[in-house]
């Protein structure tokens, strides 16, 4: 059990380093038309990267079956939970992080 929070916090941690350094990345991004959607397409990644960090982190969600994908600051989660709590929480942990304009809960409930 110790190792399985071990490699969390350790996903969790690689994952918050990547997402620095893809944010430092996309300050140097000029204006430009082709720029714009380069660093929109950096900025989703960054997103998603957050995203994935805070649901691995977060104590009251099983999220190892969550997907998540950006597009232009939207996140849609896919997917399987256990129970409608994990559903409810992991909309919440992800609408809390920063960068995100809004969240598309299409997490499924799994039978048990």
């Amino acid at each position: 059990m110790k190792t399985t929070q071990i490699l969390k916090a350790a996903g969790g941690i690689a994952c918050v380093v990547f997402a620095l350094n893809v944010g430092a990345q996309t300050t140097a991004a000029s204006s430009t038309k082709a720029d714009t959607s380069m660093g929109q397409k950096v900025d989703d990644s960054a997103i998603t990267t957050k995203v994935k960090a805070e649901l691995l982190g977060a104590k009251n969600v099983k999220s190892t079956h969550i997907h998540v994908k950006t597009r232009a600051g939207v996140v849609s989660l896919t997917g399987s939970v256990p129970s409608a709590e994990d559903k409810t929480a992991a909309e919440d942990v992800v609408s809390n992080v920063s960068g995100v304009a809004s969240v598309k809960n299409h997490l499924k409930i799994a039978a048990k």
